[in-house]
């Protein structure tokens, strides 16, 4: 049973020992108090102070449990029911499950949506997000608490289908209040086949991302209310996580294809590219569509190719530049055959850049490594610096691997480095034509901050293949 916050603040201590250790003054011990209820933001310190565990933190009334409810560890018997009011449960690998409420699709009586538990901290664009690639095998929390108010609409698509194998927010689904809404949030996700839950402390889910590092997580939606927790639980200790996993051919394209659209302006729709157009190939490691829509803009004629294609394929189609995308999965593993072709363009001398996964990519065919981030950058509000510049851009990311920079060899230089925490965010080399940045240009967060990067890109073709 969860404590009172009175109990807690003794087991610190008391309240002037409990204000100390949590940076706050001792009114706002005494306001605990009158709420009956800490801020989660100091629930990581009460933790580590006390021992305690994260459900004796939780309110204790009944409409709180049906809100969210976890615990240490899953029960002992095979299936169980729901606390009251719950219908959906979000079970974790170290054995906390997280009762709330389901919607969107239905998880198979056999089955539920299994993935790396996330956190984006984004205001705006869940419906991109959602249909972002680089997010396959993930399921997101969702730190904002409004998600749906806008609805969805097919013009706001990243990909073909939803990427996401499920999302957790906090409050019910917001009904659409946009005119562009064709269509609510939860019918869109019923109809992909995608679970959702909501009802969770996501704040709680937060800090435990943050300072614990990624967990597994399986969300079950059963149309019977019927829950197997310790098979749930089994699911997500066996999954083997990110971490090795080439995704990249899950969501690439089947085959080529020509892309012809421009970026989108209010009202006039998509704009009419430039009049002269460099011949561009694109590889789709999961390319989200806005990203091809600025290419167009930039002046560039796009080609898009497979993420298996060679560099001889990619060669085949005589590109000026060739441009590596974004993407979901480990890059050591997606690198097996993508490297070998990116070492092939390079060699033949065409300007290349890349983002998020194509930055990770162009890293290790220059001879670098990358690693898995304690905590990766997802939201559109993540700082970066430009170093050639000084500028500070405000950018939009999504990934949980990064660049090592001690691993760059001699003649590859770091460009961009992140204020949050001082990882690399981009790399440029002094003898190729080839740069590229950790985060996602095209995603507008600034709402314009990073566009130059495809300018750039253009005035590297221009300067290295002036006829093209």
């Amino acid at each position: 049973m969860p404590l009172t916050v009175e109990n807690i603040i003794e087991r610190l201590g008391g309240a002037d020992n409990a204000a100390r250790l949590t940076g706050v003054s001792t009114e706002a011990v005494r306001k605990w108090r009158q709420a009956r209820a800490i801020p989660p933001k100091h629930w990581t310190v009460i933790l580590r102070q006390t021992g305690l565990a994260l459900s004796d933190l939780q309110p204790d009334s009944a409409s709180d449990r049906a809100e969210t409810q976890m615990t240490a560890s899953p029960p002992s018997a095979p299936s169980a029911a729901p606390p009251a009011g719950a219908t959906a449960a979000l079970v974790l690998a170290d054995g906390t499950i997280l009762w709330g409420r389901g919607f969107g699709a239905h998880t198979p009586a056999q089955g539920a949506a299994i993935g790396e538990l996330c956190f984006s901290t984004g205001m705006t664009g869940y419906q991109e997000t959602l249909t972002d690639p680089s997010f396959a095998g993930q399921i997101i929390t969702f730190t904002f608490p409004h998600i749906g108010n806008v609805g969805t609409n097919s013009e706001d698509d990243e990909a073909a289908r939803i990427a996401a194998r499920g999302l957790v927010v906090k409050q019910d689904l917001t009904e659409p209040a946009s005119w562009r809404a064709a269509q609510p949030l939860g019918s869109w996700l019923a109809a992909q086949g995608v679970p959702g839950i909501c009802g969770v402390d996501t704040r709680a889910v937060t800090l435990r991302l943050r300072d614990g590092g990624p967990q597994t997580a399986v969300l079950a939606y059963p149309a019977d209310g019927l829950f197997d927790l310790d098979g749930l639980r089994a699911r997500a200790v066996a999954w083997p996580g990110l971490e090795g996993m080439d995704l990249a051919k899950d969501v690439t394209c089947a085959a080529a294809y020509s892309w012809d659209q421009g970026t989108w302006a209010w009202p006039h729709g998509t704009q009419t590219p430039p009049a002269r157009r460099r011949r561009v190939v694109a590889v789709d490691y999961g390319a989200k569509r806005n990203i091809l829509r600025c290419l167009v803009s930039a002046g560039c004629d796009v080609t898009v190719v497979p993420a298996t294609a060679t560099a001889a394929e990619i060669l085949s189609h005589d590109p000026a530049g060739v441009f590596l995308s974004n993407g979901p999965g480990d890059p050591a593993a997606t690198a097996e055959y993508a490297v070998p072709a990116i070492r092939g363009v390079l060699d033949a001398g065409k300007p290349v850049f890349g983002i998020c996964l194509g930055h990770q990519l162009l890293a290790l065919a220059l001879g670098a490594r990358t690693y898995k981030l304690a905590r990766g950058h997802r939201g559109a509000n993540q700082p970066v610096k430009d170093l050639s510049t000084g500028r500070v851009e405000i950018t939009s990311q999504n990934h949980g691997f990064a660049v090592d920079e001690a691993s760059l060899p001699e003649g590859v230089r770091v460009t961009h480095t992140s204020l949050f925490d001082g990882s690399n965010e981009g790399l440029a080399s002094d003898r190729l034509p080839a740069f590229s940045v950790q985060y996602h240009p095209e995603a507008s967060p600034g709402p314009s901050d990073s566009f130059y990067l495809f300018e750039r890109f253009v005035a590297l073709i221009d300067r290295t293949t002036p006829t093209a």
